[in-house]
C-alpha cells in the first residue's frame, strides 16, 4: 500500500493517499494544538471500498496519539469508521 502523507496550510490540514484513480483525502481544521476537526474524506470514483478511507482515518489515529491531540469527527466517514473501531475511542472528542 502506498504511504499516507501529511500536509499543514496554517490552521488547515490534510492526509493525502495516491491511488491508482488519483488522490484519497482526509481534511481537517486545527483549533487548537490539543483539538482537531476532521470535516472530510474522500476517495475517487473507482476507488472506493479498497481500503483508503480506513488507511486514512488509522493514519490520523497513530498522528493524534503521537501529537497529543483530539478529534472531533464532523466527516460523516470519520463518524462512522469511529463507532466501528472502539480501539480508537481515546482521539475523538464526540
Amino acid at each position: 500500500m502506498s504511504e499516507v502523507t501529511k500536509t499543514l496550510d496554517g490552521g488547515h490540514g490534510r492526509y493525502s493517499l495516491p491511488t491508482d484513480k488519483g488522490e484519497a483525502v482526509m481534511t481537517f481544521s486545527i483549533t487548537s494544538p490539543t483539538l482537531v476537526i476532521v470535516d472530510h474524506t474522500e476517495v475517487p470514483i473507482g476507488a472506493e471500498g479498497q481500503g483508503h478511507a480506513g488507511q486514512l482515518a488509522r493514519f490520523l489515529v497513530e498522528d493524534a496519539r503521537a501529537g497529543g491531540f483530539q478529534v472531533v469527527p464532523l466527516c460523516p466517514f470519520l463518524n462512522m469508521w469511529r463507532r466501528k473501531h472502539p480501539e480508537a475511542t481515546d482521539i475523538f472528542q464526540v
